[in-house]
């Protein structure tokens, strides 16, 4: 899933070219390049579909230059998750209605490549029995940025049924949770076959289920991309969480510790990265004077002098440069809004 413009990652993510097709950790591949490079010997190439927004799909290509354009799925407005994965589902079950599916972001880090392809092996596994399943995180922190996930604990290991989901608490639900020790956070990476989402789908949304149905003769075909504009125009724009998992009675979990963040914000990709001895992250041609526990993200042709910060993210991206507190980036929405009313070459 390639489609998003990760607005809280401004002014990196631009609506023109979003955080996921930026080299955002410095590893020298974005992070579309990084996820699909986590399949590498697992998934062939040929099997790698990405769907996104029709206005990336230049930009798609150009970082993944195996792929046909029959695997880069052109969204023509979006409809959030629901309907992206039905389109994928339902194309992919023509030429193959035994298949399953791994559904990942595209923008999330994970640091423990190993055990996170373990892990969806486990998952892929599990999906046999015809059953939803999602990876749920170790929670590190009563985090009230992310949905939780209540599991039935059992003598396995890794494999659990879901009870409960729940979006975005408050911190005093968030801290019951971890306490509990029953909850894992929902990174909203999702495997099961295709003949048990449709199921599913048919079952608990069926308006898009029949939506999508209705394209089984046109996918693969020159008229897909203008029966799919007809399809967005009118389709419901709901998540998968919210229409599918959480009313469905055959979801499991498996727990799983892979070094993950869905970086969406400055402090997330701060908190993951190396910092030097006074707790800073320095991506940039710097000077730094008497500051603490700031992230600093700017061009290297530009020398930036900075003194007496603490805690404070400063991030340049072309024509436009962020000064911002820490614990006010949420305030980065708004930044998005006010700079947008001055002309589109800063949205």
């Amino acid at each position: 899933m390639a489609g998003g413009i990760g607005t809280r990652f401004w002014p990196i993510s631009r609506s023109h070219f979003p955080k996921q097709f930026h080299d955002v950790l410095g590893t020298g591949k974005t992070m579309l390049q990084e996820t699909a490079d986590r399949f590498n010997g697992m998934i062939p190439s040929e099997n790698v579909y990405v769907v996104t927004s029709q206005e990336f799909s230049g930009i798609v290509k150009e970082q993944l230059p195996y792929l046909k354009d029959y695997q880069i799925l052109c969204e023509p407005q979006r409809r959030n998750t629901a309907p992206c994965i039905a389109y994928a589902a339902y194309k992919i079950s023509k030429i193959n209605p035994k298949a399953t599916l791994v559904v990942v972001p595209s923008d999330h880090v994970i640091l423990k490549t190993e055990t996170y392809q373990q892990k969806i092996k486990i998952a892929l596994e599990a999906a046999k029995e015809q059953v939803l399943v999602t990876l749920g995180i170790l929670p590190t922190r009563p985090d009230t940025g992310y949905g939780y996930i209540q599991y039935q604990p059992n003598d396995s290991s890794d494999v659990f049924n879901v009870k409960t989901f729940t979006e975005k608490p408050n911190i005093e639900l968030a801290e019951a949770f971890l306490d509990s020790g029953d909850y894992v956070w929902n990174a909203g990476m999702f495997i099961f076959s295709v003949k048990t989402f449709k199921k599913e789908l048919e079952k608990h949304q069926s308006r898009l289920a029949e939506q999508f149905e209705e394209g089984m003769s046109i996918y693969y075909s020159e008229n897909e991309n203008e029966f799919i504009r007809k399809v967005y125009t009118v389709c419901k724009n709901i998540s998968v969480d919210v229409g599918i998992m959480e009313k469905s009675k055959d979801v499991k979990v498996v727990l799983a510790d892979i070094g993950w963040s869905d970086l969406g914000t400055w402090k997330s990709l701060y908190e993951i990265q190396d910092k030097d001895h006074n707790g800073n992250v320095v991506d940039a041609n710097a000077l730094i004077y008497n500051t603490n526990n700031t992230i600093v993200k700017t061009s290297p042709e530009k020398l930036v002098v900075i003194s007496g910060l603490k805690d404070f993210i400063v991030v340049e991206n072309q024509n436009v440069l962020m000064i911002c507190p820490k614990d006010k980036e949420q305030d980065v929405k708004q930044f998005v809004e006010d700079a947008s009313a001055l002309g589109e070459e800063f949205s």
